[in-house]
Order: C-alpha cells, then structure tokens, then sequence
C-alpha cells in the first residue's frame, strides 16, 4: 500500500533531520527512531488533497503521518522540534544540523497545514454542495439535512475529547513532577539540618579536642614528674618514702596512660564523624543536583501544557467557526427546502388545472 501511495503523490519539500519518538511507557523520554540522519519528506497526493510527512530508514517508514489543521510544530530548542500525531498515538521529535534548517521545517510546516485547513473546508462545502443536490432529489431530504451538521459535531466533539485527555495527561506528568520535587525538597532540607546538627557537632568536637590535648600535655607532664619521683626513690633506696607511697604513684600513673587511652580514643571517633560529615556534604550536592533536574523538568511541562492550551483554544475557536457555518448552512438549506416546497405545490396546482 505505501508504493502505490508514493506512485501517486509528490514531494514538495525535503530536508535531513535525526527522527525520535516519544516513550510510549513514560511518556517523556525520546527514543531514536534512526541512527543517523534520514531524509524527511513533505508529500502532496493530488488525488486525495492529503499532506503528508514521511521517512523511510533503510527498509522502513519511520514517520508517515497525513498532516491535519489540528497539528502544531513546537520549536523545543534551538535544533530541535516535535509535533503529536493522534493518528499514530505518538509525538515526533527532530534533531536538526544548525537552526537553520530548523526554521525552514517550520515554515513549510505552517504552510502545509493552512494548506490542508483550505482543502478541507473545500471539502466540506464539496460535501454541502452535494447535500444540497440530494435534497433537491425526491429522496427523504429530512434526513440529509439533519445527519449532516451532527457528524461534522460529533467529530468537532471527538476532537475536543482527544484534546482534553491531551490536557488532562500532561497535568497528570506536572502533578507527578511537582510530587517528585517536593519530595527532594523534603530530602534536601533533612540533608540540610543533619548538615547543621553534624557541623555544630563538629565545632564542639574540635573545641573538646583542643581541650583534651592541653589536658593529654599536662598529664603528660605529671606523668613524667611522676615517674622522675619514682626513680628517684629508687636511687635512694630506703632514704625515700616507704613502700606504700612508691605503689599509690605506681597507681596514679597506670591511671593516667589509661585516661591517656581513653582520650585517643575519643579523637578518633571525632575523626571518624569528620569523614561522614563530608560524605553528608556530597550527598546534600547531590540532592541539589537532582532538585535542579526536576525543576527544568517542570518548566518543560509547563511550557507543553501552555502550548496544549492554546492548541485547544485553537480547536475551540474552529469548531465555533464550523458550527457557525454550518447552521447558516442549514438555514440556507431549509429556505431552499421551503423554495422548493413552493415549487412543488405550483406544479401540483398546474398539473390539476
């Protein structure tokens, strides 16, 4: 079927771009439909007043999408722009060389759907003008002037569905993306007051050993003296003070060296909950880095909500548009019902004369 599409239609434009597709799972990451980049078409089918965008990869179309009014380009960057086909249930993304060739897409891109927008009105007052013939003819013209107007609205209103579940689809993403930023937030500020709480921590920690080293020196100190004395009592043999005294001193110093003990210990700790205040530090940065993540994610989502609002404010202006002109359609019609109506009754009233 797409050979003889192509038999049939005429490229008007073309250029080289990097094809994605957004992630039907997620819904916000691309994924590459081609390696590299591919050409991409615009095509006319004369038989059918269609537009189309097309792009093959190797074997394989990878974007064949019949361009509507509804459609909008959205310039996302400086090379890169994206456009959602309800067709095919999916958003296209190209990747441009330079911003160039960028604008250039979007322009033609403009241009094909006013295009597309002009042939389908022609196509509608076609379908008009055929009713009207119809009603002209003996056959039930009731019925062809009352189906009319309610497919054209029936698909006004499908149209507005699709985009109100559009609408309502990317505010779900924003809610989940506010969800996920408060959640940081929460992180971030926990992280933050362990931070304070593990640096006044560390204040008092440092203060408290500067205090034990001037201690550590002075028993130090002491203990030197100390063990001076009990040499000293020793070189003098019985001159000295007795037994007892030599075993008190004996006791003050194994009593110091296990407060000296103690202290290193206690430095240590202080040296080990050092390393885990940093390691907090690089979790804090982090966490700011994540939060940052989702804020640009969030100004991203807010940006397509903005442009699916005015989408749907685009649709709402043209289905007002349709339902204006086609109610004066079915006042023309009914004055031309009751014109003929008229005209029956005249011929009625000369065949029985």
């Amino acid at each position: 079927m797409f050979p003889h599409h192509r038999e049939r239609e005429q490229p008007i434009f073309s250029t080289r771009a990097h094809v994605f597709q957004i992630d039907p799972a997620t819904k916000r990451n691309w994924i590459p439909a081609s390696k590299h980049a591919v050409t991409v078409s615009f095509f006319y089918d004369s038989n059918r007043n269609v537009y189309r965008i097309i792009s093959v990869g190797g074997t394989k179309a990878i974007i064949n999408c019949i361009v509507t009014p509804s459609m909008t380009f959205t310039k996302t960057s400086q090379k890169f722009g994206q456009w959602a086909d309800s067709r095919a249930n999916t958003v296209y993304g190209l990747g441009f060389a330079t911003e160039q060739q960028l604008h250039q897409f979007s322009e033609k891109f403009k241009e094909v759907k006013d295009a597309a927008r002009l042939a389908r009105e022609k196509s509608q007052d076609k379908e008009l003008a055929n009713t009207a013939l119809n009603i002209a003819a003996p056959q039930s013209p009731p019925v062809m002037c009352v189906n009319g107007p309610e497919d054209k609205l029936f698909r006004s209103q499908s149209a507005d569905i699709t985009l109100s579940s559009e609408k309502e689809r990317i505010k779900k993403m924003l809610s989940e993306g506010s969800i996920c930023e408060m959640n940081l937030e929460a992180e971030l500020f926990t992280l933050q007051d362990s931070n304070s709480k593990l640096v006044a921590a560390l204040h008092e920690a440092n203060a408290n050993v500067e205090q034990w080293k001037k201690q550590l020196v002075a028993y130090q100190e002491e203990t030197e003296r100390l063990r001076e004395q009990v040499a000293d009592l020793e070189a003098h043999g019985g001159h000295g003070p007795s037994d007892l005294l030599k075993d008190e001193l004996t006791q003050s110093l194994e009593e110091l060296e296990a407060l000296l003990k103690a202290k290193d210990e206690e430095i240590h700790i202080l040296q080990s909950k050092k390393s885990e205040y940093h390691d907090m530090e690089r979790e804090r940065d982090q966490a700011i880095h994540r939060l940052r993540e989702v804020e640009m994610r969030n100004s991203e989502l807010e940006r397509r909500i903005q442009n699916t609002e005015q989408n749907l404010s685009n649709s709402l202006d043209e289905r007002d548009r349709l339902d204006t002109e086609l109610q004066r359609a079915i006042e023309i019609l009914d004055i031309k019902i009751f014109d003929l109506n008229d005209l029956r009754q005249s011929l009625v009233k000369l065949i029985d004369k």
